[in-house]
């Protein structure tokens, strides 16, 4: 299934679960895979609870009508929060740093959210699952969008500046945390600055 007919479901059931324990009737459920962990088991489950759809990558938990089989689930969320995003032309404020991520959104969405139609990260849901979910949840009635960028590692902030395709950055700070991941502290240094490194290419 292309990302566009995946889309035209979306648009249809515009709200997205990847866990069944929090499933609504009428949700898409993602069946993502962790290291302790197997989605696709759960799709039945979600079906039976009343999801639209499972999105699911192991073709022995299909249903016959009640799943879309993909070939990655979480490649596949990411490629439908990016073709969400396309359908905006709104700003877009990333925010990343080594602390003070959370705390500088929920400032900026109050300030912002006093004059505008803003919509945020819930709590820190700033990683490569959250990232997409956070732009999966933004209404046609937005005028702004805030998106918090966790990382521990290079090339990751990166990674979600593809899809979140953000037109504003902000990077609190760069100090040493998760130094094994980036290499020490020009490596967390880079790997923040992945953000104004889009931005510039972008003409953000």
């Amino acid at each position: 299934m292309s990302i566009q007919a995946l889309y035209d479901i979306y648009l249809q059931h515009p709200s997205v679960q990847t866990d069944t324990r929090k499933l609504k009737a009428g949700d898409i459920f993602f069946a993502l895979k962790g290291g302790n962990f197997n989605g696709n088991q759960f799709a039945r489950q979600a079906i039976d609870t009343g999801a639209a759809c499972a999105v699911i990558d192991e073709a022995a938990y299909e249903i016959p009508g009640k799943t879309v089989l993909v070939q990655d689930v979480l490649t596949t969320l990411q490629q439908l929060a990016r073709h969400h995003r396309e359908q905006f032309s709104i700003p877009v404020l990333a925010i990343t740093g080594s602390n003070g991520k959370t705390t500088t959104k929920e400032l900026v969405h109050a300030v912002l959210s006093s004059s505008f139609i803003t919509y945020t990260t819930q709590g820190n849901l700033n990683n490569h699952i959250g990232v997409p979910l956070t732009l999966l949840k933004i209404r046609q009635d937005a005028q702004m969008a805030i998106i918090e960028m966790g990382a521990n590692h290079q090339k990751e902030i990166a990674g979600y500046c593809e899809y979140a395709r953000p037109t504003h950055g902000l990077i609190t700070n760069c100090g040493k945390a998760h130094l094994e991941g980036f290499g020490g502290v020009e490596g967390v240094r880079k790997g923040k600055g992945e953000l104004y490194d889009f931005l510039r290419a972008h003409g953000g």
